[in-house]
């Protein structure tokens, strides 16, 4: 759907063959997330966020994510870190495939490894909550060479993520996640 269309519960509820009430929960949840906007004897319709949002909530995002990967570091296992270079492998391959919903739920998968070792359980539903509205489509262009340029060294940064806690080097690693890694360059691709 499109932003400021205008979201059809009858029809959602006769494909799903389900009854307004869940389908009325769960469109108030996508509401609470910033993906609707409900408008009074008009119904739901899809948020449209303007770019200068969307960067204010990627840098929300890096200075949390970088805070949950701090506060990881000492709980992270070698078995985690295994995990995170296993998802590192995978995402190599979606991007390679050029599968972008591959990338992205593997890239996804990547942070919460340690964002669930971070011990901090406001911490993470913060971060759950951010994840589960818009950012899940960071980026998004016809032009798919530059966008999977851009997933590329993205995935260049996961590896450099997975060096810090290697290193237990916690001042780098908040350094990358927020700064670097959460900071949007290709902001035409947002």
């Amino acid at each position: 759907m499109l932003p400021n269309q205008k979201v059809n519960e009858a029809s959602i509820c006769k494909n799903l063959e389900v009854s307004r009430t869940p389908v009325r929960e769960a469109l108030i949840q996508l509401a609470s997330e910033n993906l609707l906007e409900y408008i009074p004897r008009r119904g739901f319709i899809v948020s449209d966020m303007d770019t200068k949002k969307k960067l204010d909530i990627f840098q929300v995002v890096g200075v949390l994510d970088g805070f949950a990967a701090t506060l990881a570091v000492d709980h992270l296992t070698d078995e985690d870190i295994q995990t995170m270079e296993k998802l590192v492998a995978k995402i190599d391959i979606a991007i390679d495939r050029q599968n972008y919903a591959d990338y992205q739920k593997y890239q996804t998968d990547f942070h919460y490894v340690y964002i669930n070792k971070c011990d901090n359980s406001t911490l993470i539903d913060m971060l759950n909550s951010l994840q589960n509205s818009f950012i899940r489509q960071v980026y998004l262009s016809q032009d798919k060479q530059k966008l999977f340029d851009a997933l590329k060294e993205m995935n260049h940064q996961h590896k450099q993520i997975i060096d810090f806690f290697k290193q237990a080097d916690k001042e780098n690693l908040e350094d990358l996640l927020r700064n670097v890694h959460w900071k949007i360059t290709h902001t035409d691709m947002i």
